[in-house]
């Protein structure tokens, strides 16, 4: 007689906290939302009015000239992460790495050290920091001699997001840098006393023979940066409102969902439109972690050990 196969409870015991707190936080709230953004209010009544939402939202200039600027907005903050966060992460995991360097475990807890901090201490400092008024950038340009170079980048449609990203890298530059120094840790010694037989050493040696391996822990940090991008609300919210000023220049869907689902100013909020924008980003962040899933991590793959 067969042995039966012993069910393993243990497991299921374990995992059902973890399991039930994210159901109750995460996937109710989710299916609410999405349940929400297929209804209307209709003289006061809440009417089912399938995807009519979405039409709107996409074909309503009212409704669709708000969205295109924030996801075009949140698409540019992305940009700016992927372009200068990540190679910087990347370039300061390699020089901490290196077994030559002196203070190595000071000089990343000084660079991980603002990720722990608030958003509203970072948005605040950097404001005043960055204010023509009482601010100590232009001091500080001005005692290097760049003065010239000082304007009020917040208060200036063209400068402000991009300003806001870059306060944004300074602050969580440390999650890259961490994640790729650990994987660069995790590099077999054999791989490296190899090459270094081989005689490729220095910075060849991390081109042409580190960078490779790690390429999987790149993808992950990428996919980590889209989707914390998406939805980001908080930098922008601290420093300029939930009107993203100038002009709706940093607005971002974050804020944008924010201000309709519950009102600014003079706008009434609008829950369930609101949940037909937080049902897009949903939607937007679903498609690019897919993209990665199917497109990128198969072929990253390969580098793993």
């Amino acid at each position: 007689m067969a042995q039966r196969k012993q069910i393993r409870w243990h497991i299921a015991v374990f995992l059902a906290p973890a399991v039930l707190v994210y159901t109750a936080i995460m996937i109710v709230p989710l299916f609410g939302t999405l349940n929400l953004s297929l209804f209307n209010l209709d003289q006061g009544n809440r009417v089912f009015v399938g995807l009519r939402n979405f039409a709107t939202l996409f074909g309503d200039p009212r409704w669709s000239d708000a969205f295109w600027n924030a996801l075009g907005n949140n698409a540019w903050f992305f940009v700016i992460h992927m372009l200068v966060q990540n190679p910087i992460g990347v370039l300061l995991a390699a020089l901490l790495s290196s077994p030559r360097l002196r203070g190595a475990a000071f000089y990343r807890t000084a660079i991980f050290i603002p990720t722990i901090l608030s958003f509203v201490i970072v948005g605040f400092v950097w404001k005043l920091i960055l204010s023509p008024i009482w601010g100590i950038a232009p001091g500080m340009l001005d005692a290097v001699g760049l003065k010239a170079l000082f304007a009020p980048w917040l208060g200036k449609e063209e400068y402000a997001l991009t300003t806001l990203a870059l306060v944004s890298v300074w602050q969580f530059v440390g999650i890259p840098m961490m994640l790729i120094y650990a994987a660069l840790l995790s590099i077999p010694d054999e791989v490296i006393e190899a090459a270094e037989m081989d005689g490729v050493t220095g910075w060849a040696q991390f081109w042409k023979i580190k960078l490779p391996l790690i390429l999987p822990s790149i993808g992950i940090i990428s996919v980590l940066t889209f989707v914390g991008n998406f939805n980001a609300f908080d930098l922008i919210y601290v420093t300029q409102g939930a009107l993203a000023g100038p002009n709706f220049a940093t607005d971002i869907l974050g804020t944008f969902l924010y201000r309709t689902f519950f009102g600014f100013q003079l706008q009434i909020g609008d829950p369930h439109m609101g949940a037909t924008i937080a049902t897009a980003m949903f939607g937007i962040i679903l498609l690019g972690v897919c993209f990665y899933l199917f497109a990128i991590q198969t072929r990253l793959r390969r580098y793993q050990f």
